[in-house]
């Protein structure tokens, strides 16, 4: 067998966190308390590193090396970058939350780290082997941190549900995997992709079975209906700061995963798993904005609006069109930037012994903060989906895929859920500015605080009314 050196110069990035996240580990043993901003600066200095390194590598060329497991192109290295701007801004989110609370611990921006090496190579997966080894990084790196807070029994209830139901999720992928890689022979993403399009699907029961499985596994992890049960309970039982990292980078790895296996592998089944998502998209659709509706937590509300979120993530890739992959892929990144500004105002309002999600809390929020209240406005806006926010054109882009394809009822329907939803949002915003404040404690964020939440919530208005740079960069990813 001949030996074939690799490639190490594409994945500098991936080798790169490591690297930190190890150093990192390290030099938090000898960080007391009093100085852990030391490890909190140093995670932050690891994405911006990452970042810059992974701009400078992209050339625009498709890279594929470690002996075919590992793979560089543009949706690759603008998929990453988004990951590194998320998660920077949860880290600058999560700090005031931890110290608040007695947790400001390098465990967690550890942990975070791991869960970015894990996204990076998921998004990078040219195997389903590395595919698998990405999620099960991610996911073990999430379990740990939902459970970080661990005098709180209720997010000790909610890493056990969400251990155990990933666990039986991630058995059913691998199942799919090994079933994939009986009759193919090979975990290549490219060569199962080039055996699946030369087989007669319609009487290859075990490529079908297969298929069956897989998209199982991938819906528990983006979270679609009826595989959504972990999510409602995960995002309200974590603590706060980790519901905002599970809740934004990981989607995008997740679409990038979906990607990977349904659209560069098993392409040649379109017609099967199309009716799949099909199905997934309208019961999220549907469950995820009318349940929203009976919420009066904020967390609990904003899960059900991730997992209609995720119907319309669905919609984009099953549309089977470049334009419609461009448009999911628009969609996840514009969400993800929306949900961290989402989260980062329970943490704003939050105080040690007060998490300040429930919707009461945000009662007169215009008369304590009128710029907040602007920027919970902002960000209500878009999720709902209203001009010129930029979730107006994230379902606008998604929409028109899905009628170019002649499905034109499957429009209707998410638009008439859309409909719904905007109930729950606009919800919030009436209790910001037309009820009575539950408490007249002043709003006064840090410095980085303030700033970050600021420039979220602006850039959500930004890309709407600017939405064109983001769209053609995300449209030149899938081409």
């Amino acid at each position: 067998m001949n030996f074939e050196m690799p490639q190490f110069l594409p994945a500098l990035p991936e080798m790169f966190v490591l690297g930190m996240a190890c150093a990192v580990l390290i030099v938090d043993l000898f960080v007391d308390d009093a100085r852990r901003v030391v490890t909190y600066t140093l995670a932050q200095l690891t994405l911006v590193g990452a970042a810059i390194i992974t701009l400078v590598m992209n050339n625009g060329q498709t890279v594929v090396t470690f002996s075919g497991t590992f793979v560089t192109d543009p949706m690759a290295a603008v998929l990453k970058v988004f990951v590194f701007l998320c998660t920077f801004g949860v880290f600058v989110y999560s700090r005031s939350y931890l110290k608040a609370r007695d947790l400001f611990k390098g465990e967690f921006y550890v942990l975070g780290l791991f869960g970015v090496l894990g996204m990076m190579i998921m998004i990078s997966a040219h195997s389903f082997l590395t595919v698998y080894l990405g999620l099960e990084l991610l996911s073990l790196s999430l379990y740990a941190m939902v459970a970080f807070n661990r005098d709180s029994y209720v997010a000790s209830e909610a890493a056990m549900k969400y251990f155990v139901l990933g666990a039986m999720a991630s058995g059913m992928l691998l199942y799919g995997i090994s079933i994939l890689y009986g009759v193919s022979g090979s975990l290549d993403i490219a060569q199962v992709g080039q055996y699946v399009a030369g087989q007669d699907v319609l009487h290859d029961l075990p490529l079908v079975l297969a298929l069956s499985f897989v998209v199982l596994g991938l819906a528990f992890k983006l979270g679609a209906v009826p595989f959504h049960m972990w999510i409602p309970d995960v995002y309200h039982g974590a603590p706060t700061a980790v519901t905002v990292y599970i809740g934004t980078a990981p989607k995008i790895a997740a679409f990038a995963m979906i990607m990977r296996v349904l659209v560069d592998s098993l392409h040649g089944l379109h017609a099967d798993w199309g009716q799949m998502l099909t199905v997934l998209s309208v019961l999220s659709l549907a469950v995820g904005n009318i349940i929203a509706i009976a919420q009066t937590n904020m967390k609990r509300m904003l899960a059900y609006s991730t997992i209609s979120h995720v119907g319309f993530i669905l919609l984009g890739i099953l549309a089977g069109t470049q334009a419609g992959y461009a448009a999911a892929m628009f969609y996840t990144i514009t969400y993800a930037i929306t949900a961290m500004a989402g989260f980062g105002m329970i943490i704003l309002l939050s105080r040690a012994g007060f998490e300040a999600d429930e919707l009461e809390d945000f009662k007169g929020l215009n008369d304590r903060s009128p710029w907040y209240a602007l920027m919970m406005l902002l960000v209500m806006f878009s999720m709902a989906g209203v001009p010129p926010t930029v979730g107006f054109y994230g379902k606008l882009l998604v929409l028109q895929a899905v009628i170019d394809v002649n499905m034109t009822w499957l429009a209707v329907a998410a638009v008439v859920f859309s409909i719904i939803g905007a109930f729950y949002y606009l919800r919030v915003v009436k209790l910001m500015y037309f009820d009575k404040p539950t408490s007249e404690e002043p709003i006064v964020p840090g410095f980085d605080m303030g700033l970050a939440l600021s420039a979220n919530s602006l850039a959500v208005l930004a890309l709407g009314i600017l939405p064109g740079g983001l769209i053609a960069l995300c449209t030149a990813a899938m081409t």
